[in-house]
């Protein structure tokens, strides 16, 4: 059965089962391939977080809650709030005066650069920033800023090196979205006697917002999962669950705390949901500007 046909053609609603049918087919192969490989994994994780020696128990989750587990899981929310913010404000304020600029040398270069520099990280990039800031820095030890208290290898220190991919991060994500700025809707507010505030709180940012809150979103999940730089930079200084779960996973501190390191992951694939859960009804909210 084909749906209903005229004179032995589909009509308009068995054309339409007939693409709809055709479009899950197409994305059938992409379907599987994130079954296998981000499913298989999720799988894995639920079942490792509530095993002990083989048996189902809520051990494992309850450790990954306790303790130093906690502080670090803690500590990397803190963080990646921290970072997400800072960086999302930096990078729109950066973002508007590229839109604004009439020098479109200017506007090429800082987005190239910002391209290059928001997948910048891992060893090289905490490299840099030791070579640079670091105890023995260039700059540290030109400059004395050791006498006056500085360090790299604490909490600031370290949410200063993430906001050095963050920041090009939310240039990329904003700069389309200011460009989609009308200049009649600033012309009209500004006829009808707005001032440029409330341009910006009546109009512009509501239209920003969804943007705005898929950058903040975007930079927190980058800084909540980063690994590398933090390992090579700062080690067990700056408690994250990050490096509480390599540490668990190698036995480098605990033997036999393999099945922790995964509650721990599913620890953070719990509050990635909840910031998930808390921006799609803003995203939705906010949207509708856009309509």
């Amino acid at each position: 059965m084909t749906g209903p046909t005229t004179g032995g053609h589909p009509t308009g609603r068995g054309l339409l089962a007939r693409a709809r049918s055709g479009g899950w087919l197409a994305a059938l192969p992409l379907l599987v391939f994130y079954a296998v490989v981000f499913g298989g994994p999720a799988v894995m994780i639920v079942i490792g977080a509530f095993t002990v020696d083989g048996r189902p128990s809520l051990d494992n989750m309850e450790r990954s809650l306790q303790g130093g587990y906690l502080t670090a899981l803690l500590g990397s929310v803190r963080l990646s709030a921290v970072v997400a913010i800072a960086g999302a404000v930096l990078g729109t304020f950066l973002a508007q005066a590229v839109v604004t600029s009439r020098s479109r040398w200017l506007r090429e270069s800082v987005l190239t650069a910002s391209g290059v520099l928001a997948n910048f990280g891992g060893v090289p990039l905490a490299f840099l920033w030791i070579a640079t800031l670091g105890n023995a820095g260039v700059v540290t030890t030109t400059f004395g800023l050791d006498r006056f208290g500085w360090s790299l290898y604490n909490f600031w220190g370290l949410a200063l090196v993430y906001l050095y991919f963050s920041v090009p991060l939310m240039v990329l994500v904003m700069t389309p979205a200011l460009d989609g700025l009308r200049p009649q809707w600033r012309e009209a507010a500004l006829n009808c006697g707005a001032t440029p505030w409330q341009f910006w709180r009546h109009v512009g940012i509501p239209v920003l917002a969804p943007s705005l809150l898929g950058g903040v979103v975007l930079l927190f999940g980058g800084a909540f999962a980063a690994y590398a730089t933090a390992a090579a930079m700062v080690g067990a200084t700056v408690p994250l669950v990050t490096l509480m779960i390599g540490d668990a996973l190698s036995g480098q501190v605990l033997v036999g705390h393999q099945n922790v390191a995964l509650a721990l992951s599913l620890d953070m694939i719990l509050v990635a949901g909840l910031v998930m859960a808390v921006y799609l009804p803003l995203q939705r909210r906010s949207a509708r500007w856009l309509r």
